[in-house]
């Protein structure tokens, strides 16, 4: 087989390709054999049909296509490694020549990763966050646990609180008509949740266990039923019932229901040790994020559409999937959120251009500076997958060398690397509060 490559505009080319007679002969030979199980002719057996039958009666052109979809898979994918071009999309393909005896040409017009010109990569300066806890971070997380583990107590009187759940009855009305979905009985509402229409658990603040109200609101301009959006409406609320938080004391007690220590100092300790670390990771993350913005920011690129496509196309699938480990699947996400897969896509896209952007560079990073990723670095990463699922090293190698993705984890391991490389070669800036 040979094969050339040349570049005719911006990441599009034309891969020219010729196999010897010798390969078309045999993708011919396979051909048959598989097009000879489906053929009836008089006097022989189906699958039984001698070749030189076959081919008097049907011709020998009968078996081109056939022949071509065995062959043409295999020979791009060789000439695209012998290349060294990497497409982004399915190839344009123009067969020039195909027949037995002779040699097999085509042409294949490919798109392939755009070429990076990197800017400033080094040296870039990168903010250092203080990972200290203060004593309103720590008093707001016990405060946070105090309110997860505080009893509802029912009151028999008083105004309704912010913070208090309410038990109501709501009917709605949208220029005087009732409207679907408007009305519930008994309904558990959170005061200060922000979980109904803006302005109307404010207005349930202050009413009395027993009292009428009607509740004016107007729903928002971007609301998710079209036929309700930027209308005012009136809700006619009945309050059955106020529940308000009965908060634990923080004492040695708490400390014990909620953890594993004696004492609340011992538990304070503990909690402010994680704080800090949780601060220690987040501001780790967001270095990550801040160096590559910037490497990406001073880098050239000019991306394909078709890769910011296949970059949405994995996002939604990936949101597909976690919709349903809750139970949804995205036609039920349509039907809430008043989305469709068009109104999606367009939320994702920009988020999947910048991805594509990111990887981009930081391929290109890796391939100037040779950050690779071999076996020890594989196993080591392996190992991590392992004691996180509690499965044997091998058995996780083996998952991802059937389905295709031992490559990727190598792909992934060496972006990692790659990121690692602009943090160390950064300028640590604290940030001023």
């Amino acid at each position: 087989m040979k094969a050339t490559w040349e570049k005719i505009e911006k990441n599009l080319g034309v891969l020219e390709v010729e196999v010897d007679a010798a390969q078309v002969s045999e993708a011919l030979d396979k051909a048959f054999k598989k097009v000879v199980q489906k053929v009836n002719v008089p006097g022989f057996r189906k699958g039984k049909v001698p070749r030189g039958i076959f081919e008097s009666r049907f011709g020998v052109e009968s078996l081109y296509q056939d022949a071509i979809d065995i062959l043409l898979p295999e020979v791009y994918t060789a000439a695209v490694k012998e290349s060294g071009i990497e497409p982004v999309d399915r190839p344009d393909i123009d067969i020039e020549q195909f027949a037995k005896g002779e040699s097999f040409k085509f042409k294949a017009k490919v798109l392939v990763k755009p070429e990076v010109a990197l800017g400033e990569y080094k040296g870039l300066e990168v903010p250092v966050a203080d990972v200290q806890v203060t004593e309103e971070e720590l008093n707001a997380e016990l405060e946070r646990l105090q309110q997860r583990h505080a009893e509802l107590v029912v009151i028999e009187e008083g105004e309704a609180q912010n913070g208090d759940t309410t038990v109501i009855d709501f009917d709605g009305y949208v220029d005087g008509e009732p409207f679907e979905g408007g009305k519930s009985e008994r309904y558990s509402l959170e005061l200060g949740s922000g979980s109904f229409i803006p302005g109307f658990e404010e207005q349930v603040v202050g009413m009395n266990i027993g009292d009428f109200k009607d509740v004016e609101v107007t729903f928002p301009e971007n609301y998710q039923a079209e036929n309700l959006a930027g209308k005012a409406a009136v809700f006619k609320v009945k309050l059955h019932e106020i529940k308000r938080k009965n908060l634990p004391a923080l004492d040695d007690e708490f400390a014990k229901d909620v953890s594993e220590f004696d004492t609340l100092d011992e538990f304070k300790q503990d909690l402010e040790q994680k704080l800090k670390e949780r601060k220690q990771n987040e501001n780790e993350q967001a270095r990550e994020v801040a160096v590559v913005d910037k490497a990406t920011a001073a880098a050239e690129v000019e991306i394909p559409e078709v890769m910011i496509d296949t970059e949405t196309d994995f996002m939604l699938k990936d949101f597909e999937n976690r919709l349903r480990m809750q139970g949804m699947n995205l036609d039920l996400y349509y039907q809430f959120s008043g989305q469709d897969e068009a109104a999606l896509r367009g939320q994702m896209r920009a988020d999947a251009e910048k991805r594509v952007r990111n990887n981009l560079v930081l391929e290109q990073i890796a391939k100037v500076e040779n950050i690779t990723a071999g076996e020890e670095d594989l196993n080591e990463e392996l190992e991590k997958l392992a004691k996180s699922y509690n499965r044997p090293v091998e058995e996780l190698r083996d998952i991802f060398t059937r389905n295709g993705n031992l490559d990727n984890l190598k792909e992934d391991l060496v972006l990692r690397k790659t990121i690692q490389f602009l943090l160390e070669n950064s300028k640590a800036v604290t940030e001023v509060a």
